[in-house]
């Protein structure tokens, strides 16, 4: 089967495997664990900021973030397309009691002009406008990315109304690889970056929380709330220390081979559309006479897994288990 279903189906390959079983292990709940502290340092220096916390998930760090920033009744502001909105089980309201001003839009970005519109006035009626989240990239969005000019643009108008602004990673570096950036400015306009390891990067599990000392120090105390305290972790943070040093650059493959796919899905008979293809991800919108099921089925008959996407909506994921002869056999599938 060749599996597009999400860049999260990976499996470590060998050297990966040799990275994890020779790691340098300790406690990581006494902050002790060499490696991991050797990963929380590297993607703290990458991005430019203090500290780093290891987590099991995206949505660990993602929601510990939102509790430290928010207090029960405040308000975030981000895209009703985004992840910690749809994907991660309700979090901002159980975890944090907080609200959410949702900003429309297909792409799932943002701009400096939404945020300005809707942070809400000093007026008891309303919640108190606490947090600002963004997505990059965008999983709604078919990946598409933020430019940096635009996330420095919305970061001025957060510091004029003394707003934190939280990145949430989940393929940061897919959109670093695309746009040519350098990580270090995404330490000089965010407050607090979640950068997930999982995805295109093909670690087993992981994300990094990064931030400065003082959010990173109750961080740790939150994730300890969370049940996500660990014990002799190293030997899974040890896949991310591989994936940093040896994956990255190599993403450049998976944006050549989703855009392979998506010039032969614009061309099925099926297909009415396609959002833009920027990097791994590859939405499509069906004709109207089409169930998304029925093309998911029909694709699975091809020994092609894919997942529907919502409503009239499929997705399919590049990544570093499709190469450019598996790219190629999709394509010839997608004849009909």
């Amino acid at each position: 089967m060749i599996d597009l279903r999400s860049d999260t189906v990976t499996k470590p390959n060998e050297e990966m495997k040799q990275a994890m079983f020779s790691a340098e292990l300790g406690d990581d709940v006494f902050e002790e664990d060499p490696t991991v502290v050797e990963l929380e340092n590297r993607l703290a220096n990458m991005f430019g900021m203090d500290a780093g916390l290891f987590c099991p998930s995206g949505t660990m760090t993602n929601q510990i973030a939102l509790n430290i920033h928010l207090d029960p009744g405040d308000e975030v502001i981000c895209s009703r397309e985004s992840h910690i909105y749809n994907y991660e089980g309700g979090g901002i309201a159980k975890n944090s009691g907080a609200s959410v001003r949702l900003i429309e839009g297909e792409t799932g970005l943002i701009t400096s002009q939404d945020v300005a519109n809707n942070i809400n006035p000093d007026d008891v009626h309303y919640p108190i406008s606490k947090l600002v989240a963004l997505e990059n990239t965008c999983n709604r969005g078919g990946g598409i990315c933020y430019s940096m000019g635009e996330m420095k643009s919305i970061a001025e108008v957060c510091m004029k109304n003394n707003l934190p602004l939280h990145l949430d990673g989940a393929r940061i570096f897919n959109a670093i690889v695309k746009n040519n950036e350098n990580p270090l400015e995404y330490g000089e306009v965010f407050n607090s970056i979640s950068i997930c390891l999982s995805k295109g990067l093909g670690a087993p599990l992981g994300s990094v929380l990064i931030g400065d000392q003082q959010f990173i120090k109750k961080s740790r105390r939150v994730r300890k709330v969370f049940g996500g305290g660990m014990r002799q972790v190293g030997v899974v943070a040890a896949a991310g220390n591989y994936a940093l040093e040896n994956n990255i650059e190599r993403l450049k493959n998976d944006h050549l081979h989703a855009k392979m796919i998506a010039q032969a899905l614009r061309k099925c008979s099926w297909i009415n559309s396609i959002l833009p293809v920027e990097t791994n991800i590859v939405v499509g919108y069906l004709n109207e006479d089409r169930d998304n099921n029925e093309f998911v089925e029909l694709l699975a008959k091809k020994n092609i897994k894919i997942i529907p996407f919502g409503k009239g909506r499929i997705r399919m994921v590049t990544h570093l288990e499709i190469n450019k002869q598996t790219a190629e056999k999709v394509v010839e599938e997608l004849n009909f």
